[in-house]
């Protein structure tokens, strides 16, 4: 009987170990979005840009030309496009660009924007100060707002050897329908 009490105990603690790499998957599960998230904000990967509070202090002496990019979902109902046309700066120094978004509806609608960079080994280094994808945008039938996005090309690209093929970034922004909820934000110019 020993023999079976032994077996028992060992079928239960295998059972255990079965149900703990479960959970522990499911709960790595849940976490991986985020996580994901947080590593391509951290690493620049996928083209994911940096948010800076300030631009640097250091200018260099290589330019760089940023280009913009906008693309809707059909859900959306807005026409969306760069306003700015594409511009050449020295690595270090600030850009503002703006888009333009219409809601062409008959209905308020409220969409929040994605982006990315390309090439996307650029992503770390293009830092945005100020961008309206921090903020979902509530437009009423017909509207029509223009949208700023404050940047710079961090000076530690002129670092990485990697990188001195980049000549041109592309900005892109998408738009998607967001789900309409009272206490979203919406994006209000200064001034």
């Amino acid at each position: 009987m020993s023999n079976r009490s032994e077996l028992d105990k060992k079928n239960t603690r295998t059972a255990l170990r079965a149900a703990s790499v479960v959970f522990v998957m499911i709960g790595l599960s849940y976490a991986s979005v985020p996580l994901y998230d947080l590593f391509c904000r951290v690493t620049g990967f996928g083209g994911t840009t940096q948010v800076a509070e300030q631009a640097p202090t250091i200018i260099g002496d290589r330019k760089i030309t940023v280009r913009f990019d906008a693309s809707i979902n059909r859900e959306l109902g807005w026409n969306f496009m760069p306003i700015t046309k594409p511009v050449s700066l020295f690595i270090g120094e600030t850009g503002l660009a703006f888009y333009g978004v219409k809601n062409l509806t008959d209905e308020q609608v409220t969409g929040t924007a994605t982006f990315n960079v390309s090439p996307a080994k650029a992503g770390y280094y293009f830092n945005k100060i100020e961008c309206f994808c921090f903020t979902e945008q509530v437009l009423k039938p017909g509207e029509s707002v223009e949208m700023p996005v404050t940047f710079f090309v961090d000076p530690e690209i002129m670092d990485d050897p990697e990188m001195n093929d980049v000549t041109t970034i592309t900005l892109s922004y998408t738009f998607f329908k967001a789900p309409e909820t009272a206490s979203r934000s919406q994006y209000k110019p200064r001034g």
